[in-house]
């Protein structure tokens, strides 16, 4: 299912890899998702959701929860599943204390401490499009997901 498809209510779970994915690894991460979406259910009941990569950095899992509720074992799965993903690719999903942003058309991380160090310096600025992985609903990652820092949690790092 694609995750446009999905109402603005659904729930979202964003997962930023530490490094850039290849193309390749963008791929198959993309089929193993949507493989593991296909066969995602709550108390025995399939779940609508959908599966992305985005920028060839983040990890998104759409689920819509009008019908049937993520239950903590359907969580758990996709958990697992994500962690599954970070072993066979070497890649941390799990930091959130890297930083994402824009730098031009690349993106970069810094951690948290280094991005408020550069936004002190000026390096980077109230401007610079942020990556917010806070959100919960697909609305808001439509909406706010890549969004200047003054328009983030970012902001109170200035």
């Amino acid at each position: 299912m694609n995750y446009k498809s999905l109402g603005d209510h659904s729930r979202v779970w964003i997962y930023q890899s530490d490094r850039e994915l290849s193309a390749e690894e963008t791929d198959e991460i993309r089929s193993k998702g949507n493989q593991f979406i296909a066969e995602w259910a709550a108390h025995g009941a399939s779940l609508q959701a959908a599966f992305e990569v985005f920028y060839n950095r983040f990890i998104v899992l759409f689920a819509d929860e009008s019908q049937v509720k993520a239950s903590g074992c359907s969580i758990d799965s996709s958990v697992h599943f994500i962690k599954s993903l970070e072993t066979e690719y070497k890649i941390d999903l799990f930091n959130r204390l890297n930083i994402a942003y824009k730098n031009g058309e690349q993106i970069e991380t810094l951690p948290m401490s280094d991005f408020q160090a550069a936004l002190k310096e000026g390096r980077l600025t109230k401007d610079t499009v942020v990556f917010n992985n806070l959100l919960e609903t697909k609305g808001d990652f439509m909406k706010k997901w890549e969004v200047p820092v003054t328009d983030s949690w970012h902001k109170q790092l200035m």
